[in-house]
């Protein structure tokens, strides 16, 4: 795809995706036989639904039909959303990605599996788990460290220190004061 291509397709599709508070995060054109796709990836801080993307696709469908800008050539339009295997090149990615799994590539050699705990605008703060038995420990890595990341799909995630810890605090202040005082009140009723 060339730079004119990809700029005027993205100064196109770019307004109807920030319209629905999505944010447009490729558009690839890639030859498929005789004919070609357009990929549009989209994504947000909630995710994207599968009738958000049928939605946008309908859109973006009429945009492209009523411009030149793929030319006379057949295409087939696809509107996604990421995929889990990603790499994070964000700070929006990252900030996604709080509580999950990573395995970053660090530019000194080396890499680092560990939880996101947080990211701020130079870095993150990640868990690394123990190994046989160990507690986990804290680390902080600056992007300039990082030379790629991933998530890392997880089939029976554990929840971080940090996440255990929220999710304690925030039980203990969901339950409401007087819940004795409502019981008590019951069984006199009763």
């Amino acid at each position: 795809m060339s730079t004119t291509q990809s700029e005027r397709l993205r100064g196109l599709l770019e307004p109807l995706v920030a319209a629905r508070d999505l944010d447009l995060e490729e558009i690839e054109v890639t030859p498929a036989g005789k004919s070609r796709v357009l990929r549009i990836v989209v994504d947000s801080d909630a995710g994207v639904q599968l009738d958000e993307c049928a939605e946008l696709s309908r859109e973006a469908s009429k945009v492209l039909d009523d411009t030149d800008v793929m030319g006379g050539a057949p295409y087939t339009l696809e509107v996604t959303s990421p995929g889990a295997d990603r790499p994070l090149t964000e700070l929006r990615h990252y900030r996604r990605a709080v509580g999950r799994l990573i395995k970053a590539r660090l530019h000194e050699g080396g890499e680092v599996v560990a939880r996101i705990v947080a990211a701020d605008d130079t870095g993150l703060d990640l868990e690394v788990p123990g190994v046989k038995g160990r507690k986990p420990t804290a680390r902080r890595v600056a992007f300039e460290e990082i030379a790629k990341a991933r998530v890392e799909l997880e089939f029976n995630p554990k929840p971080s220190r940090a996440a255990a810890s929220q999710d304690a605090q925030s039980t203990e202040h969901d339950q409401p004061e007087n819940d004795a005082h409502e019981n008590d009140e019951n069984k006199e009723e009763a």
